[in-house]
């Protein structure tokens, strides 16, 4: 008989856990979200803003203020954050607190187009990516290149971006009508000819030799071009 109660009084417990999480559950959900918390994971350099987040949340009618948590599309707000121009992603939650949280990681522009009737940057996806009215990106500014030279381009862009010393010295690149790319650099007088987009890590550890030399030495500025496209010769002419 004192199993039998046991069993009883065990199922009754188990019971009430039940009963009182459920109803606890059915509370929180009933609960109103308070608002938005929005972070950013490369807050650096904001080319887009919280206001223009919840400017963008208000125009497609979502309210995140004042809505129950069983009512708020969690992945609805999602996908309206992931086709703004530019979000690369958005990871959206409700917090402990009963805000709704926005994890935004931002698209990164490598590069400034400047064609003749309009200018975008070209992202580490290489994919366009239009100007923003909050921050202007520090990139090399590119010309002579058109959308079918994109994904071309984007070769020079995206290896200059993982290299600091590179990243420092060049400020322009211009393809010209005959495919061969040239690059005009911070502090120095001279043109670098690069020639057409291939053999870019052997043209330009062979620019960082040239460099270095020329810096131990004192010469860099008897130069008024370098050219690398000759393999693995560095052609300087002196002005």
């Amino acid at each position: 008989m004192k199993k039998y109660k046991n069993h009883i009084v065990g199922f009754l417990v188990f019971a009430s856990l039940v009963f009182l999480y459920g109803f606890a559950g059915k509370r929180n959900n009933a609960r109103n979200v308070n608002g938005i918390s929005i972070s950013f994971t490369n807050e650096e350099n904001l080319y887009i803003t919280e206001n223009a987040v919840n400017n963008l949340l208000i125009q497609k009618e979502v309210a995140v203020a004042n809505v129950g948590k069983d009512i708020l599309d969690l992945n609805r707000v999602e996908k309206i954050l992931d086709t703004h121009e530019m979000i690369e992603n958005a990871e959206v939650y409700l917090t402990v607190d009963g805000e709704l949280g926005a994890r935004i990681t931002q698209r990164k522009p490598l590069g400034r187009i400047l064609a003749s009737n309009s200018s975008f940057y070209v992202d580490a996806t290489a994919k366009k990516m239009p100007l923003s009215p909050f921050h202007s990106a520090r990139v090399p500014i590119v010309l002579g290149v058109d959308e079918k030279n994109i994904a071309e381009v984007h070769q020079l862009l995206d290896y200059i971006e993982k290299d600091d010393f590179l990243k420092h010295h060049i400020t322009a690149i211009q393809r010209q009508k005959n495919g061969f790319y040239k690059m005009q650099l911070r502090e120095m007088d001279f043109e670098l000819l690069f020639g057409v987009a291939g053999h870019i890590d052997l043209k330009f550890n062979n620019f960082k030799a040239f460099y270095q030399n020329g810096l131990k030495n004192n010469k860099l500025n008897l130069y008024k071009t370098v050219n690398l496209q000759f393999g693995n010769q560095v052609v300087a002419t002196k002005k």
